[in-house]
């Protein structure tokens, strides 16, 4: 007869996602893998301590008496956006993770908690490093260009994490593991405009990264090429170029896009709360006008390179 745990994984394998469950006491080893990071310098003072402060790594601040951890990765396509100008339907990226993200972690807990109480069990949201726990829990590897890539998913997907009372028997924990694949594979590094991933480390150089960039407030670095532009925010290049993304890469989901009008307005940055209301909803029906002065910015790039 199957264990909880394994009837629970099942399920997760069923609904197309991938999962894995691990003992809570992992929890103390992710806080460390956190504190090791910064300690090689590989996270700044500001992002390290953000990171510890958001984190719930204790078993005793979650009310479920927490027993074991689950990661979810879930499908995530690309959406496409239409954007009206001088007449063109200019069709916009954004890569997986920007849209419906908040959407699309509780939707998962929200499944997750109904099966668990079924069977008699809890759950709790917690906040953890979603990556770490998916590399060390078996279910991902890191690729070269430092993205979490998932058997039959690639990189496209989604990370959701829950804690629970259910007990786990089974412990994949393991060492942080690589694509054996980016050891001969150069694809990525050849392709990135800002040449943010090295042929000399596995760790790229994440002030060189678009996605860096076009994810801050700031003004772009004279260094960065209008050219190199061509997601709405973050960067699909090493993505698309990715051979274990050759399955997901043409996958797409539609949005019916927006006016003239309403790409003018977005270009001369009208406040979000100036915005028509059936424009403004659009926006944040996709879960993206948290980054709106971002977004404006970035289309005005994007148009401006279409001119």
């Amino acid at each position: 007869m199957n264990t909880p745990a394994e009837n629970l994984l099942k399920k997760i394998s069923d609904k197309g996602w991938a999962g894995r469950i691990v003992p809570a006491r992992h929890l103390a080893e992710l806080r460390e893998a956190i504190r090791e990071k910064y300690r090689q310098g590989l996270l700044d003072k500001s992002m390290y301590e953000n990171q510890l402060s958001s984190f719930s790594f204790s078993p005793e601040s979650h009310p479920a008496s927490v027993k074991s951890i689950i990661i979810v990765a879930v499908p995530a396509p690309q959406m496409r956006i239409f954007f009206r100008w001088n007449g063109k339907r200019i069709p916009v990226i954004i890569p997986p993770t920007y849209v419906h993200y908040n959407r699309t972690t509780e939707n998962v807990r929200d499944v997750l908690s109904a099966w668990l109480e079924h069977d008699g069990f809890l759950l709790t949201r917690p906040h953890l490093p979603l990556k770490t726990l998916a590399v060390q829990s078996g279910l991902a590897s890191y690729g070269k260009n430092n993205l979490c890539y998932v058997n039959k998913l690639g990189s496209f997907l989604q990370l959701v994490a829950a804690c629970t009372n259910l007990p786990c028997d089974d412990d994949p924990w393991r060492e942080p593991a690589t694509l054996s694949r980016c050891k001969t594979c150069t694809a990525c590094e050849k392709i990135c405009p800002t040449r943010a991933i090295p042929a000399d480390r596995f760790l790229l150089y994440a002030e060189r990264c678009l996605t860096y960039h076009n994810e801050a407030a700031n003004d772009f670095p004279d260094w960065i090429h209008p050219s190199w532009h061509h997601c709405l925010i973050g960067c699909m290049r090493c993505q698309t170029a990715c051979p274990e993304n050759k399955h997901v890469v043409k996958r797409f989901e539609e949005h019916g896009g927006f006016s003239e009008e309403e790409t003018r307005l977005l270009i001369q940055r009208v406040p979000f709360d100036q915005l028509p209301p059936e424009t403004a909803s659009r926006i944040k029906d996709l879960e993206i006008n948290d980054d709106y002065r971002i977004l404006c910015r970035n289309l005005s790039m994007l148009i401006g390179r279409e001119n």
